[in-house]
């Protein structure tokens, strides 16, 4: 049986030159996950004879619809590294199936190792693991700032706390975390690499390159082009400490996504961040939020239980369809929380400030459970991440290992007064409240109160909602 690997592979300090970081001997399957993207790529730092590979994973792919915008999103991503990589004198070959069978057929057809950049969640490890009795699997680091297990106390154990962890990452923090991965010599393993290569029950058939190929329908988001997404940051990062909560500003990165899916490296992001404060520019805020997302990581990493079970309490919210089913279609009557939802519906993007509004409404003024949030936002969010998703829904649900306390509830309406006074964004994505003063949108008394054509009177009470969900919690303590 064959085992998975770690090499410690040593990225150059010089961002374009090429070299080898292999031997030439061994075919090398080389595979492409959450790295979509040519430049600063460990794989293309593999020296030898390769074969680039993307699998659409059927076990995946089978839980989504069929207008899924990711979908959309990542087969475009890779038709773009498709070409990118053919004009590097290589190729991509696609495949369509489970990657645990598509590794056994690798392996009779001569192969004997598959590098791909480390996959954390308990789905990526075992599957992992699965294709490692097939193939030896080396698991190069990409993905985070940090090894999941390379932030941890003297005594070896996982950090609970958010501020300890960031300290110690200071701490570890090298120029090391910067360096670009630099451009192996590379040989093309000669192999077809037209179509989309299905593999079921252990037959081969080659589909048309098309979406519609692997079972969906085009579903396109025009966004910015992650080689000008950082153009874009140098203009908004100045006010991101001060501006970034506000809904009415356009102070955030756009970079989630792009860290998702590993169309821009981390650490060209971090060596973006060297330079803005080079300049003067304020760049610990933003450092910081890179840092919380390694913790995420790493806890999901250390306690893959937390993907559906509480870490404290036994607060497991009340089932209520109706109260979802209002939620989820933006019929909560809650202005910035219907907007969030609109947003998200629309475009698969939300607002960060309004991720916790709408999270801490959820579990605690309508007192749903948390993992049926989680779940609805793993389906629209284009950036959604199971480690900063997941761990964000417990936060505000009061029931993670760093939470939110159980007993601080979001007023949504003083939320939206403060971070979006003009309620311009509200206004944005809830055209029905065009002509309501924005004073009256934050306003609970005025909207339980008024009957507004075309918008729903809110669902719940606010004050009244949230003493009875502190008294559902101390009964449950």
């Amino acid at each position: 049986m064959r085992t998975a690997s770690n090499p410690q592979l040593v990225p150059s300090s010089n961002y374009n030159t090429s070299s080898d970081t292999a031997p030439m001997t061994q075919k090398k399957i080389l595979w492409f996950r959450r790295d979509l993207r040519i430049e600063d790529n460990p794989l293309l730092s593999i020296g030898g004879e390769v074969m680039p590979i993307f699998i659409f994973d059927t076990e995946i792919l089978k839980t989504l619809h069929p207008q899924d915008r990711r979908v959309s999103f990542i087969y475009a991503r890779v038709l773009w590294l498709k070409d990118a990589l053919r004009q590097k004198g290589l190729d991509l070959k696609l495949y369509l199936g489970n990657p645990i069978e598509i590794a056994a057929l690798l392996e009779q057809e001569g192969f004997d190792d598959v590098y791909a950049s480390g996959d954390y969640d308990a789905y990526a490890k075992e599957r992992d693991i699965k294709v490692s009795h097939s193939l030896d699997f080396h698991a190069l680091h990409d993905t985070y700032i940090f090894k999941p297990e390379e932030v941890r106390k003297d005594d070896g154990s996982p950090y609970l706390v958010f501020t300890p962890f960031y300290n110690k990452a200071k701490t570890l923090f090298t120029p090391k975390h910067l360096q670009a991965y630099p451009f192996a010599q590379q040989s093309l393993y000669e192999t077809s690499y037209e179509g989309i290569t299905h593999i079921a029950a252990g037959q081969k058939t080659v589909l048309p390159l098309d979406i519609s190929s692997i079972g969906f329908e085009p579903n396109f988001i025009v966004t910015i082009a992650p080689e000008r997404k950082l153009e874009h940051f140098e203009t908004a990062i100045t006010d991101y400490a001060k501006a970034r909560d506000y809904l009415g500003t356009d102070a955030t990165s756009h970079l989630s996504l792009d860290l998702r899916f590993g169309t821009i490296s981390v650490r060209a992001i971090l060596r973006f961040l060297v330079e803005q404060k080079k300049k003067g520019v304020e760049t610990e805020p933003f450092f910081r939020q890179l840092v919380f997302r390694d913790f995420y990581a790493s806890l999901l990493f250390s306690y893959p239980d937390l993907a559906t079970h509480n870490h404290k309490y036994r607060f497991n919210g009340i089932e209520d369809v109706s109260k979802f089913k209002a939620f989820c279609e933006a019929k909560a009557g809650v202005p910035v929380v219907d907007a969030g939802i609109t947003e998200l519906i629309n475009t698969g993007n939300m607002h960060n400030r309004v991720r916790m509004i709408c999270a801490s409404f959820f579990t605690k003024d309508l007192l749903l459970p948390w993992q049926w949030g989680e779940r609805f936002f793993a389906q629209h969010l284009l950036d959604y991440d199971a480690a900063s998703n997941i761990l964000s829904w417990q936060w505000s649900a009061g029931t993670g290992i760093d939470p939110q306390p159980y007993f601080r509830i979001f007023n949504p309406y003083l939320q939206s007064k403060k971070f979006d006074k003009e309620a311009q964004y509200i206004k944005k994505w809830i055209p029905q409240l065009q002509a309501i003063e924005a004073k009256h949108i934050h306003d609970e008394t005025y909207l339980l109160s008024h009957t507004i054509e075309g918008y729903p009177k809110p669902i719940v009470n606010h004050k009244e909602a949230s003493n009875y969900a502190l008294a559902y919690y101390k009964k449950q303590l």
